[in-house]
């Protein structure tokens, strides 16, 4: 039985497709490149906030002065609108209460910078005990490096085999191979089930209730 849950944020608990593509646009709108179509940045995103801006701009603009200065307007403009459109996915809420309510600790590890996602959990799931939460910080490497998973386990210490990721893409996966724990990918965020499957998860799932099955196997 696994007694410690570590999720991905972006993809996984809540669609926030819309707000971070809102503020990627904004960012290439101010800084006079072109924009994207909402549906192109699924793929573009889960490496954290610079690698994206960096996929958005042109070849010709990626270098590290622009890359810079549009981290920082993205990031000014999506403190203030990151909760415009996202949504958790349908179950979720449910889910996280009912792992609580087992005495199943769950913690948060996501690419997003540190003071984003806790704005964002703080907003969504004001009523939900995370063991830990855990964004991109200075100094530490972004997923797949297991390094925030080990900050999770220190956090919240846990045996690494009671212990399982839930992540939408193969960084997810591979940040769990990384670490040594298992892994579980869901299908109903931004990356195809084949990219999970080419990743090597554990388990693959189309319905969130599907992870109290698999923890308590």
């Amino acid at each position: 039985m696994k007694s410690l849950v570590i999720f991905d944020l972006d993809g996984t608990l809540l669609n926030t497709i819309d707000d971070l593509g809102n503020a990627c646009n904004h960012a290439l709108r101010s800084m006079g490149y072109p924009t994207h179509a909402l549906l192109s940045y699924p793929m573009m995103v889960g490496n954290g906030i610079t690698r994206l801006i960096e996929r958005a701009l042109p070849d010709e603009a990626r270098t590290p002065e622009i890359i810079t200065e549009a981290r920082r307007i993205f990031v000014d403009f999506y403190n203030d609108h990151c909760c415009n459109a996202t949504v958790p996915y349908p179950g979720i809420p449910e889910l996280l209460e009912d792992l609580t309510s087992r005495g199943v600790k769950i913690a948060i590890a996501s690419n997003k910078y540190d003071s984003a996602v806790h704005k964002i959990i703080n907003h969504y799931f004001p009523s939900i005990p995370f063991a830990s939460i855990f964004g991109h910080l200075e100094g530490i490497p972004t997923k797949p490096d297991p390094s925030v998973v080990f900050e999770v386990l220190t956090a919240s210490p846990n045996p690494k085999e009671n212990t399982i990721f839930v992540g939408d893409s193969a960084v997810d996966i591979e940040t769990a191979r990384r670490a040594c724990i298992d892994s579980i990918g869901v299908t109903w965020g931004f990356r195809s089930e084949r990219e999970l499957r080419d990743a090597y998860a554990d388990h693959i799932i189309s319905d969130p209730d599907d992870i109290l099955c698999i923890i308590n196997s």
